[in-house]
């Protein structure tokens, strides 16, 4: 039988397990056959290199307060005061300055904005906060410390039609109640018996009402039980007409 001859420069192409041919420090050693692609085995730890390529997650987007997003709130700078609102609230006064500014984005209205975004508006801040409420929930309040002519001159400058026939009226009315003068009462001393005096009091009508109870202190004989006195005073206001004093 014939031998076979193996070819030394062919030693090293051998497979790594169990022959032992083609030493790992020969000359040899052909090329390392490819790691196979896959997971990497269980024990062993994955090389720097393939950590280092592996993307890391990036930040996810931003979040929006109230699910509506920065876009629905508003910064006003009024007068060096800021005021932060809602388009929505700015919006309920369509043909308002504050709509047209802030919503519509008017052209004609040219108003510039400071560092934070905020638009510039050269107004009182004083009397704009009877403005803002107005628009969130639809009442005047004004405050002692405010002026209604104030606040009148502001709605004016905004254009807000409602808020300016409210705060009108308002001012008409305070003007009609001190155009009356004080308040003036009429009083009624009403002398009476002890047995008289509950009959009396609750069959009052037409405006007056009690007043003071005051004991005369006198008592007198009748039948033959004795009966006490008193002073029953009530009192009513009394209204001012275009006539007169009625």
């Amino acid at each position: 039988m014939a031998e076979l001859q193996l070819d030394p420069a062919m030693a090293g192409l051998g497979g790594g397990g169990g022959s032992g041919l083609g030493d790992a420090g020969g000359p040899g050693r052909g090329p390392p056959s490819p790691r196979p692609a896959g997971p990497t085995p269980r024990g062993h730890s994955r090389s720097p290199a393939a950590a280092a390529q592996q993307p890391e997650p990036g930040p996810g987007p931003p979040e929006r307060a109230g699910g509506g997003g920065s876009a629905r709130w508003v910064r006003l700078n009024v007068g060096g005061t800021y005021f932060v609102t809602t388009r929505q609230t700015l919006g309920r006064e369509p043909k308002s300055f504050l709509c047209r500014l802030c919503c519509q984005e008017d052209p004609e209205l040219d108003s510039d904005k400071d560092e934070t975004g905020a638009y510039l508006i050269d107004r009182d801040p004083t009397y704009f906060g009877p403005i803002l409420n107005y628009l969130r929930h639809g009442k005047l309040i004004i405050t002692k410390e405010l002026a209604e002519e104030g606040v009148l001159e502001e709605a004016e400058f905004y254009n807000i039609a409602s808020l300016v026939r409210l705060v009108k009226e308002r001012i008409r009315d305070n003007e009609n109640r001190t155009s009356q003068g004080p308040v003036k009462h009429v009083y009624r001393v009403l002398q009476c018996q002890e047995e008289e005096l509950t009959q009396m009091v609750s069959t009052m009508s037409d405006g007056w009402k009690f007043e003071q109870l005051i004991s005369i202190g006198s008592s007198y004989n009748y039948g033959n039980e004795d009966q006490a006195e008193f002073l029953c005073v009530v009192s009513r206001e009394l209204n001012n007409s275009t006539n007169g004093i009625v």
